[in-house]
């Protein structure tokens, strides 16, 4: 069977990380499961994973401080923790989608699908676009900016692809929730502010008076170029 992609499945219960572990498999996934933040970290180290599916609530190191963590991986919360600050908090980090337990098996799968379609809308051959000092380069999702990688979590990298791939182009926050987050569990546009207020502190050298990301008023955000 062809391997779709490889996933990392955290979760501090080992029946549920069987479960999914059985239902990605069966879908033609790679998996491996960690019952730890600390395991789940050294799995990343080892071999960066396509995508974590990710509790919340783990002894230890917990779910948020291992997404802080984590790079270039996308993230599925799957946790107990399921009231609206939870989701936005999670989701305001860096998810790229967020289940509530308890869940269908099926339905996870089919979220993960969709969220790793989006990362394969990227053409392999897809050359870097540059920018003076800022080279994205999207096949392999990576930014560089006068020489230094820049750490993006999956969505401040989503967000800054598509708005680079637009230059000069303004979009209202709703759309950009409609083209990066494509409405999948979350409307509230606050969170492309966040994403933005993050994306300046990584990349601009003075964030107040940002080079790369411009706010129209009224509006919304331009990228420069």
């Amino acid at each position: 069977m062809h391997v779709r992609g490889s996933i990392l499945v955290v979760d501090d219960e080992p029946t549920i990380g069987e479960i999914v572990s059985a239902y990605l498999q069966r879908a033609g996934y790679e998996t491996r499961v960690a019952l730890d933040g600390e395991a789940a970290l050294a799995a990343v180290a080892e071999r960066s994973p396509d995508l974590i599916v990710l509790d919340l609530m783990l002894p230890g190191t917990d779910g948020l401080e291992v997404m802080r963590r984590v790079r270039g991986s996308a993230i599925i919360l799957l946790t107990a923790k399921g009231t609206e600050s939870d989701r936005v908090t999670g989701l305001r980090l860096g998810a790229d989608d967020y289940v509530v337990k308890p869940f269908s098996p099926a339905e996870l799968v089919a979220r993960v699908d969709a969220v790793l379609r989006r990362f394969d809308t990227v053409r392999a051959d897809e050359p870097p676009l540059a920018f003076g000092p800022l080279e994205i380069d999207p096949s392999a999702r990576r930014v560089r900016c006068a020489g230094e990688e820049v750490a993006l979590t999956s969505r401040e990298f989503d967000v800054l692809l598509f708005l680079a791939r637009h230059p000069g182009r303004a979009f209202t926050r709703e759309e950009l929730m409609d083209h990066v987050w494509q409405h999948t569990f979350y409307t509230d546009t606050s969170t492309v502010t966040v994403h933005i207020r993050r994306l300046r502190a990584k990349l601009e050298r003075d964030p107040e008076r940002p080079r790369w990301i411009e706010t129209v008023w009224g509006v919304g955000y331009r990228f420069a170029g």
